[in-house]
């Protein structure tokens, strides 16, 4: 096409990197120098609006923002970094024509880089290398340029693509340069290298009206809102429009509002032209990889291909004792299936179905993590509910069995690299390389299944005392391992309800660690902590001191407890066994066992 159907005033660019390589950061810092943003004192991150964001430190939504330079408009969309949440990323390289490839200056290229990177070689997008965090000490940002160069030939890169620029940066410190030599002052030099490097837009405003819905927003007063890049033509506010979906057929609907991007704000427009990337509502039937068409003549555009989940868990609504008094307000099932059906529509990530006659609903993700985001979302909405252990998804082919594998990189001090290896030799995984960083902590490649992973990551955090970094990032689907190592402790389980005594508690932690505090509520067939001695035992935790007359010397002194282990929902879900679940209220996580009854439970284990 020739270059007058080019946009020559916008320019779509993604940001992409591995997780915490600095990738909201640097948006700052962009938005910062041009004045899109009016920064209070003190005020970071602030492309990561959601709380769980902002606790977390890590892009969870991806989110666009736009800016203007020399008097061209740069959408600029930031992705998540987590490889659990690599359905985001590809979907937003479908609307960009560049990409901003992040890598951290000491790091240098990580699992999720060379993931996210392979995905935007694949859409031939042609990337801009940079180097941040170059404020980090002992950076080596030349040295992680040519590991950077070595991963673009190891992913197959076009001649074209190798011709990449490098700009080193310092998102925090907001500066830009082309070369270490040169003063560091701001980050122009990396927005000159955008606006130069970085296509405009291919845009026909005479062509049939097409745009492809990448991402869905929901508003309570406008309803449904799709988000995408319109690739063809025009639309205005009030037009007919033809929804094309998946399987051909076509339905109809009407423009109510467009939204573009100023700033960080959303600012109604009354009309849309090729190239922009707009919010539409009024296409209340739209879906994730449909195509909103002109009503006169409806083509779908090229649907994208979404990678399929490797995690699955049962959802259902809470029903242990306890249920209802924790200042949950959504308890029934009907509730819980009204929120995961939204969360489907809306995060094409997620896969619900309905099991056991709609009591218990099957939900599959990408990663334990990105489960985890949603249950503590709903959690903080006023959910109450139960899940299982995590599971993943195993696939038949020709008879055999596949089960999904991944890239597992951990970075641990010398002296804990013979209890890593040990440990996940017996998971059965594959070592590919080893070495010692510049910083002289070791460095471990390895190729293991999903499955073995569940549960190791806390076990991991114990075994190098807080110090090892893990990464993992979905590899592919393998022939089926075999069978792993379980949990090689047992754990405590209340033999009634009422509430923990410190006595009993006390007596108690000699076993093994414990989850409750005096004054907890407890219920039959809850889990109080680990029995170290491999078995599950059912114990009195209100078991009261008896009161005599006798007093011996030291017998009375105040009783010290270890304090309990706080169960964040991420231990939760990677320590228990099939036999158990966990408990999410608005404001305690319990784990118990899924029937709470002890004569329950020996009859199953009778039967097994």
């Amino acid at each position: 096409m020739s270059n007058k159907k080019r946009r020559k005033n916008l320019r779509n660019i993604a940001i992409i990197a591995h997780v915490d390589h600095g990738k909201t950061t640097l948006v700052d810092a962009l938005l910062k120098y041009t004045g899109a943003y009016d920064f209070k004192e003190g005020e970071t991150a602030i492309m990561d609006s959601n709380p769980l964001e902002k606790e977390r430190g890590i892009t969870i939504l991806s989110k666009n923002a736009s800016l203007e330079y020399k008097g061209v408009c740069f959408n600029i969309v930031d992705t998540p970094g987590h490889a659990d949440f690599g359905s985001e990323v590809e979907r937003i390289l479908e609307m960009v024509d560049g990409v901003l490839l992040l890598v951290d200056a000491f790091e240098g290229p990580m699992p999720q880089t060379k993931f996210v990177l392979k995905k935007s070689l694949e859409l031939h997008l042609k990337p801009i290398l940079v180097v941040n965090k170059l404020d980090r000490p002992n950076a080596r940002p030349d040295e992680v340029a040519d590991m950077t160069f070595d991963l673009f030939c190891e992913l197959n890169a076009t001649e074209e693509q190798l011709d990449f620029p490098i700009v080193y940066a310092s998102g925090k410190d907001g500066y830009a340069t082309l070369d270490l030599d040169e003063p560091r002052e701001s980050v122009k030099p990396l927005l000159e290298t955008m606006l130069h490097r970085v296509l405009p837009p291919i845009a026909d405003p005479e062509m049939p009206f097409q745009m492809l819905v990448t991402m869905l927003d929901y508003d309570s007063y406008v309803g449904l809102i799709v988000v995408g890049r319109i690739f063809h033509g025009s639309v205005k506010v009030g037009d007919p429009i033809a929804v094309v979906k998946r399987n051909g057929k076509v339905e109809r609907s009407k423009v109510t509002k467009i939204m573009k991007r100023r700033g960080l704000v959303r600012v109604e427009t009354d009309a849309a032209v090729a190239g922009d990337i707009v919010s539409i509502a009024g296409a209340e039937n739209a879906q994730v990889g449909e195509t909103l068409a002109c009503i006169n003549d409806p083509k779908g555009l090229p649907t994208i291909k979404i990678d399929e989940p490797t995690i699955s868990m049962n959802f259902s609504h809470n029903t242990s004792p306890l249920a209802g008094k924790d200042g949950g307000r959504f308890l029934t099932s009907r509730h819980i299936r009204e929120r995961l059906t939204h969360e489907a529509r809306i995060n094409v990530g997620i896969k619900v179905e309905e099991v056991a006659g709609g009591e218990r609903f099957k939900v599959s993700g990408r990663g334990e993590l990105h489960l985890a985001i949603l249950i503590e979302t709903m959690r903080r909405e006023g959910y109450e509910m139960e899940v299982s252990r995590p599971q993943v998804i195993l696939k038949k082919l020709s008879k055999q069995v596949l089960e999904p594998v991944e890239e597992v990189v951990v970075e641990v001090e010398s002296e804990y690299q013979g209890a890593v290896m040990q440990a996940l030799g017996k998971r059965k995984a594959e070592t590919r390389n080893i070495e010692t960083t510049s910083a002289g902590a070791i460095r471990m490649d390895f190729i293991i299944a999903s499955r073995a992973l569940i549960g190791f990551r806390s076990e991991f955090m114990v075994m190098t005392r807080g110090s090892g970094v893990m990464y993992q990032n979905f590899l592919e689907y393998q022939t089926y391992k075999g069978d792993m190592p379980a949990r090689q402790r047992g754990v405590l389980v209340s033999q009634s309800g009422g509430e923990a005594i410190a006595y009993a508690l006390f007596n108690l932690q000699a076993r093994g660690e414990i989850f409750v505090s005096p004054g907890d509520d407890l219920y039959e067939g809850m889990v109080l902590g680990v029995n170290n001695k491999g078995v599950d035992l059912v114990v009195n935790a209100m078991k009261g001191k008896k009161l005599t007359n006798m007093r011996a010397s030291g017998s009375d002194d105040a009783i010290q407890l270890i304090p309990p282990r706080e169960k964040t929902l991420e231990f939760a879900l990677e320590f228990i066994e099939d036999d158990e679940l966990v408990e999410i209220t608005s404001h305690n996580i319990r784990i118990r066992k899924s029937h709470l009854s002890e004569h329950d439970r020996k009859l199953i284990n009778k039967r097994k």
